[in-house]
C-alpha cells in the first residue's frame, strides 16, 4: 500500500505543449504498481491552464480548490471546490484558472481501453 500526503509527491511541470503555469503531481501511476488508472493533482496559478486538447481516454476530474472554467465543445463552464466533471474520450478540454489563488485538480485517468 502507498500511503502519503500530496506534497510529498514530486511536482512537475507537465511536458504538453500548451501549458501555462501548472504543475502536476503523480499521486499513483505505474511505478506505484497501478496497473489501470493513474491519479494525479494538477495546480493551476492565477491565469494559469492546461493545454486546450483531446485524447483516446476519458478523465474523471475533482475540483479541490480554486475557480476557473472548463473549455470543451459545450462552450465554457464555470468550476469551484467540490464540482467534477468527466470529460469523454475524444472531447476537446482545457482546464482555466480564473480565480485570484491556486486552483487544484483531481484527475484520474486510465492506462488501457
Amino acid at each position: 500500500m502507498k500511503h502519503m500526503h500530496y506534497t510529498e509527491v514530486e511536482d512537475e511541470i507537465p511536458a504538453e505543449e500548451g501549458v501555462k503555469d501548472t504543475t502536476i503531481r503523480w499521486l499513483i501511476a505505474e511505478k506505484d504498481g497501478a496497473e489501470n488508472f493513474a491519479m494525479r493533482i494538477f495546480t493551476l496559478q492565477p491565469g494559469g491552464h492546461t493545454p486546450l486538447h483531446a485524447h483516446d481516454w476519458e478523465h474523471e476530474v475533482f475540483i479541490v480548490e480554486g475557480e476557473g472554467k472548463i473549455m470543451s465543445a459545450e462552450g465554457e463552464k464555470s468550476f469551484k471546490p467540490g464540482d467534477f466533471a468527466f470529460v469523454p474520450a475524444g472531447e476537446t478540454h482545457q482546464f482555466r484558472n480564473t480565480g485570484d489563488g491556486i486552483a487544484r485538480i483531481l484527475c484520474l485517468v486510465p492506462y488501457k481501453k
